[in-house]
């Protein structure tokens, strides 16, 4: 197929491109900064740009990576968010329609499940967090941008039959938490393997799984995350005392932990779910908590990346 890959010069678009190329598909890149995958500069809220790159390159499916994320808050207007997308995802959601397509795959995020309340974790036990999970209610511009182009999604689904997979992708960026500083990045990143982090290969893999499964599909919604070892037993000890839960399932943990100087968390406040991706779609994260201990007992490189430095390819074209 030849497939319209937004955001195709970021994170998950420089692994996502290369494996759609090597499955066969012809990867037409478009993003606001250049990459290796990216054949077309532009935004995806400029729609004669979007109908100019469907005809010239005969789009036959949409991957719509391509978003602001909650960092670009801090640089950004809330309209400019509106803009790329929402009326970004109404752009290639229309253009879609017009060329008869019969699937369209958006990348959505986990953050628009976190009210301020699950934020600052105040119950007494973690928040147990799939598909069902309801009412949402996003705590910033990020959020409410992002549940408003699902529901285009839904309504293109509803009203022309357009098959919209909408994957809800927990974290997967490489860079450090701008908002968690009490660990060292790689720390982190290893113990939200137990509740909310996946790497950027399986983010890639479960596109491919959705642009697969779409047509069989219909529309639909996915947590993806690495999936949990926890279940919803487990939810009021996890928040007053996720040490004990992580030793019940992987005894190694503590001394494997305590040799590379690393901290479990004392307390889980949320929990991904991501049980739905793998009855539909047949997929499960490759790499787990469980990859994580394997690594740290073979003194192996660690299965995730992590780069302090990362800076997103939008940001350094913007600082040019």
């Amino acid at each position: 197929m030849r497939i319209l890959l937004t955001g195709s010069s970021g994170w998950l678009g420089r692994f996502l491109a290369p494996r759609l190329s090597g499955l066969g598909h012809q990867v037409v890149g478009l993003d606001v900064a250049p990459g290796a995958a990216t054949q077309v500069l532009g935004t995806v809220a400029d729609r004669e740009l979007i109908d100019r790159v469907f005809a010239e390159y005969g789009i036959e499916a949409v991957i719509h990576a391509g978003a602001l994320h909650k960092p670009d808050i801090a640089r950004y207007p809330r309209q400019t968010f509106v803009d790329v997308n929402v009326t970004g995802t109404l752009n290639l959601l229309e253009a879609a329609v017009a060329a008869g397509h019969d699937r369209f795959i958006f990348t959505s995020t986990t953050s628009l499940m976190i009210s301020q309340a699950i934020r600052v974790e105040a119950g007494e036990a973690a928040i147990w967090l799939d598909e069902d999970a309801a009412p949402l209610a996003p705590r910033n511009i990020y959020g409410v941008t992002k549940l408003a182009a699902e529901g285009l999604c839904r309504l293109f689904h509803l009203d022309h039959g357009l098959n919209a997979i909408v994957l809800r992708t927990a974290r997967f960026f490489p860079e450090d938490d701008d908002t968690l500083r009490g660990l060292p990045g790689p720390n982190l990143k290893a113990n939200e393997f137990l509740n909310r982090r996946l790497t950027v290969e399986d983010a890639a893999e479960a596109h491919v799984a959705a642009l697969e499964k779409a047509p069989e599909v219909g529309f639909d919604v996915f947590v993806v995350s690495a999936p949990t070892p926890f279940d919803r037993g487990d939810v009021a000890e996890l928040k007053r005392d996720a040490p004990s839960v992580i030793a019940r399932h992987f005894p190694e943990a503590p001394e494997l932990y305590a040799k590379r100087g690393w901290t479990l968390p004392r307390s889980i406040g949320r929990v991904y779910d991501a049980s739905r991706m793998r009855r539909v779609l047949d997929f499960r994260c490759r790499t787990d908590f469980a990859s994580i201990l394997d690594a740290l007992r073979c003194d192996d490189p660690l299965p995730f990346a992590h780069d302090p430095a990362y800076v997103s390819p939008q940001e350094l074209a913007r600082a040019r």
